[in-house]
């Protein structure tokens, strides 16, 4: 991990983060979302953009805590939350189980890992940087 001021805040954070993707994972489709069908319906493979727009996000989120030296990890990590999503959907017989969502969840990881190496990475540093220093500059006034 970076070394970082809220360190604790960040993987409780980032935990939580992973909790309400599984719990919304499980969730059947219809209960949050009634009219689900009708919206997505407009929209071609709109299950596997949700997939790896979350998991893109999860990547930049979990890209932002680490070193570039751990992105293999965060990738390897996050595969494998995705793998375990799946394997619970197929336990429960309100959910269906793809091994596409997983290429979809394996896509979103590339493409946050990438904005990430593109300059994103370690973006909590700076916004502890920037919250020191607002610190700093109302306490001297």
């Amino acid at each position: 991990m970076l070394p970082l001021r809220y360190a604790a805040r960040w993987r409780v954070t980032g935990l939580l983060f992973l909790v309400i993707v599984l719990l919304a994972s499980m969730m059947p489709a219809g209960w949050l979302w009634p009219d689900r069908q009708e919206f997505v319906s407009w929209f071609t493979h709109a299950d596997k953009w949700m997939h790896g727009i979350v998991f893109a996000t999860l990547a930049v989120w979990f890209a932002g805590q680490y070193s570039r030296g751990s992105y293999w990890r965060i990738a390897v990590g996050l595969l494998a939350f995705g793998v375990l999503i799946e394997a619970c959907q197929r336990l429960v017989g309100y959910r269906t189980s793809e091994w596409l969502d997983v290429a979809a969840d394996a896509a979103g990881i590339a493409v946050g890992l990438a904005i990430a190496l593109a300059g994103l990475g370690g973006w909590s540093q700076w916004i502890e940087n920037r919250l020191v220093r607002s610190k700093v500059a109302t306490s001297g006034d």
